[in-house]
């Protein structure tokens, strides 16, 4: 997907996240009510920050042209102002705090699925390794064999070549 169009994307998901939540927050029982829409705008508020980023494949105009930079940074803009008025809405209604309670547990959250892919890339190369190092040892085994039973056929020739003498 080209960087516009992801960012587009982002920006809409984003505002229905937040226009769900306005209309849903006054009667919501609790955030998990919500919950879901949260994680929507963050996912929307990712995707904004990621166009910004990815030019690939883009030419120099495009990239760096006022028009570009401006929508980049207004759409960065409307972004963070859409995410602050949703903080505010949460720790209104949830209490002073609940909304760094939600950004601290999901930050946990992020770090911890790093820390077990950072895990899970680890063991997959421990087990690379551990086959690769059984291959080298399958071939060396395989290339004894190979001499044993040369050196076998060869001694057994050379016998065979006195004996008949």
């Amino acid at each position: 997907m080209e960087p516009i169009s992801t960012a587009l994307t982002g920006i809409a998901l984003l505002k229905s996240s937040v226009d769900f939540i306005k209309s849903n927050i006054s009667t919501a029982q609790d955030i998990g009510q919500i919950a879901g829409q949260i994680d929507a705008m963050f996912t929307g508020q990712k995707q904004v920050q990621e166009a910004s980023n990815k030019k690939t494949g883009m030419g120099l105009a495009d990239q760096f042209g006022v028009q570009s930079v401006a929508k980049e940074m207004i759409d960065a803009k409307l972004a963070a102002e859409q995410v602050a008025e949703v903080a505010r809405m949460v720790d209104f209604r949830f209490g002073h705090g609940t909304w760094a309670a939600i950004l601290a547990e999901r930050q946990k959250r992020i770090q911890q699925a790093k820390e077990a892919q950072a895990a899970q890339r680890k063991i997959e190369r421990e087990r690379q390794q551990e086959m690769f190092e059984n291959f080298k040892v399958g071939a060396i085994a395989v290339g004894l064999v190979v001499v044993i039973i040369g050196l076998f056929i060869g001694v057994l020739t050379a016998t065979a070549g006195v004996i008949v003498k």
